[in-house]
């Protein structure tokens, strides 16, 4: 059962803002993502390769705090723009499900230009919880569709995630990894998402 970073979430205040943010301190570009219907927030997109760095935020707060999803994103940026979550990608979620005991959440999106993409994730409520651990999707589109694949030309040069530093109990994220090969590292402090390592154009940037 093969598992890869699909995407990191980066919670940000404003999305406008944090895009710009981002293309100028890093040379990353970003692109108009969606709404996610339901949980009061939008998203934008910096495809890199195979993978993508989420930039989301609140776009409708009542709607928001009446969803789990959002809650944790107006939590997350009570003191600023931060990473939130980590997401990886497989072609089996119902064996991740089987070995790990939890049940695929159906969920989609409509991009700017009207297509819907569609998704099922699982260990969305361990990632909410206290022990922030990675959550799993499984993509239901056409390999052209995914957000990764998105055409930018970042300023700084051709990127890809390197690494993400999460922290938590080394053994429990062990287990819920299990026998996969992840560019992840258990760090000390707080569990969640602690820090991205990218490399963009030669260089190695560290998202905090």
């Amino acid at each position: 059962m093969a598992l890869a970073i699909d995407h990191v979430i980066i919670a940000v205040r404003d999305l406008d803002l944090a895009a710009k943010r981002f293309e100028d301190s890093f040379g990353l570009v970003s692109v108009a993502g969606g709404r996610h219907p339901g949980h009061g927030t939008g998203n934008r997109i910096i495809p890199m390769a195979g993978s993508y760095v989420e930039l989301m935020a609140v776009v409708d707060r009542p709607e928001a705090e009446q969803s789990p999803m959002g809650r944790r994103v107006l939590d997350l940026t009570r003191i600023g723009d931060r990473p939130a979550a980590l997401c990886l990608r497989t072609d089996d979620l119902a064996s991740v499900c089987a070995r790990l005991g939890l049940e695929a959440l159906p969920m989609e999106r409509t991009t700017p230009d009207g297509r819907v993409l569609s998704w099922h994730l699982a260990g969305l409520g361990q990632m909410l919880g206290p022990e922030s651990l990675p959550f799993f999707i499984e993509w239901h589109v056409t390999p052209g569709d995914h957000p990764a694949t998105a055409v930018v030309d970042h300023p700084g040069g051709a990127a890809a995630i390197e690494r993400v530093d999460i922290g938590g109990d080394p053994e429990r994220i062990a287990e819920w990894l299990g026998t996969a090969h992840l560019p992840v590292d258990v760090v000390p402090g707080p569990a969640g998402v602690r820090a991205v390592e990218v490399s963009i154009g030669g260089r190695r940037l560290v998202i905090e």
